[in-house]
């Protein structure tokens, strides 16, 4: 409900209108060093240190107990809403990056969002392992599922299968 209230509200205050004439430096997604894209320099980096971060440190095995099962979690004295807390913190953390990575790919900025963007991080979520109800799942896994999920896209766009078909293949996933 949250996020059809803030893609109206964006809608609203920009008049639908796509911002342009960024300065050239803005354009953080385009760069390839040593021809690599940048975003893939941001995954590679995130990834590994959220893995690491998740399995050796005492917060990230927080995460897990609380999501596993939060009231047990908080009998062997994990404080639960602090760690909700620290993760909704990471998670606008994250979203930041991703926002900055995918609003500097083109030299204008939409502004809408993409439709059913969260269907596909949804599906990427869950086929990487990751449990809707909590407790399970890799951060390498939900990485390598969101690799999958691009190259099932491409592929498909590739050999001409309609779009309507990928949304279907991302709902089946």
């Amino acid at each position: 409900g949250m996020m059809s209230i803030l893609k109206g509200g964006l809608i609203i205050v920009t008049n639908g209108a796509w911002i342009s004439d960024l300065p050239p430096d803005y354009f953080l997604s385009q760069q390839r060093p040593f021809g690599i894209p940048m975003p893939v320099y941001f995954m590679i980096v995130l990834t590994i240190v959220a893995a690491l971060w998740m399995r050796y440190s005492a917060l990230g095995r927080s995460i897990y107990a609380v999501g596993g099962n939060a009231d047990a979690a908080r009998l062997s004295g994990i404080n639960v809403r602090g760690v909700l807390m620290r993760v909704f913190i990471l998670n606008g953390v994250m979203v930041g990056i991703a926002s900055v990575m995918y609003s500097t790919q083109l030299s204008i900025i939409q502004s809408t969002v993409p439709p059913n963007l969260e269907l596909l991080i949804i599906t990427a979520s869950v086929v990487g392992g990751v449990s809707i109800l909590g407790g399970t799942g890799t951060v390498i896994g939900s990485t390598l599922a969101a690799i999958l999920l691009s190259a099932i896209g491409s592929a498909l766009i590739f050999i001409n299968v309609s779009a309507y078909w990928l949304r279907a293949v991302q709902g089946t996933l």
